[in-house]
C-alpha cells in the first residue's frame, strides 16, 4: 500500500511537469507581468505605507526643472489630479497603484510650503489624504527617489497629472531651459 501511494505522487509529479512543456520540449515559463503598488513606490518610513513613522505627512518646497514644486519630507514629488473635484479624490482602486495617495494620521506639517494651505479630506476608504490648496495630493510610481517627475504631465485614468507649485496651483508649463535641451538631445 506505502508502495502504491509512492507511486501515485510520482505520477502526479511528472504530469505536472510534463504539462508545463511546451511542444518543442522545452518548458514553458509563464512571463510575470509587473503590477505597480503603492508599497513599493510610496515613499516611506516604513513599508506599505504611504505615511511616515509618528504619521504625521510633511509638505514642504523644493527646487526641481519646473521651478519651486511642492515635495514630501523625503523630497518625494508630489501631484495633483485635474480629475478630482475640489477636495474629493477621483483616484480609488488601481489609480492608487500608479498614484499612491499622500496619507497622514496626524494634522500634518508644512515647511517652506504655505501651512494655511495644508489641510486633509477624507478617502473613500477612510483613509485622510493630505490636500493642499484644496487639492488631494498624490506619489507617481515611477518616481523612485526625491526630485523626479516622471509623472509630469501624464495624462492617466481620465486626466492630467502635474507636479504643484507653492502657490496650490497646477504646473503646467514645460521644464527649464536647461532640463529641456538635455532632453531634446536625446531624440524626445
Amino acid at each position: 500500500m506505502n508502495r502504491f501511494a509512492t507511486l501515485a505522487v510520482g505520477a502526479a509529479v511528472t504530469a505536472v511537469a510534463v504539462s508545463g512543456c511546451s511542444s518543442s520540449g522545452t518548458t514553458a515559463s509563464p512571463t510575470p507581468t509587473p503590477t505597480p503598488t503603492a508599497s513599493a513606490s510610496a515613499p516611506t518610513a516604513t513599508a506599505g505605507s504611504a505615511t511616515p513613522v509618528g504619521g504625521a505627512a510633511t509638505v514642504k518646497t523644493a527646487d526641481s526643472p519646473y521651478g519651486q514644486i511642492l515635495v514630501d519630507g523625503s523630497g518625494r514629488t508630489l501631484y495633483l489630479f485635474k480629475a478630482d473635484t475640489g477636495t474629493s479624490s477621483n483616484c480609488n482602486g488601481t489609480c492608487t497603484q500608479n498614484w499612491p495617495p499622500l496619507t497622514t494620521t496626524g494634522t500634518p506639517n508644512s515647511s517652506g510650503a504655505t501651512a494655511s494651505l495644508v489641510a486633509t479630506t477624507t478617502r473613500s476608504d477612510n483613509s485622510t489624504q493630505v490636500t493642499y490648496n484644496g487639492h488631494p495630493l498624490y506619489y507617481f510610481f515611477k518616481d523612485t527617489k526625491p526630485g523626479e517627475t516622471h509623472g509630469q504631465g501624464v495624462n492617466a485614468f481620465g486626466a492630467s497629472w502635474y507636479v504643484v507649485s507653492p502657490s496650490g496651483d497646477a504646473v503646467t508649463s514645460a521644464a527649464s531651459a536647461s532640463a529641456s535641451s538635455s532632453a531634446s538631445s536625446t531624440g524626445y
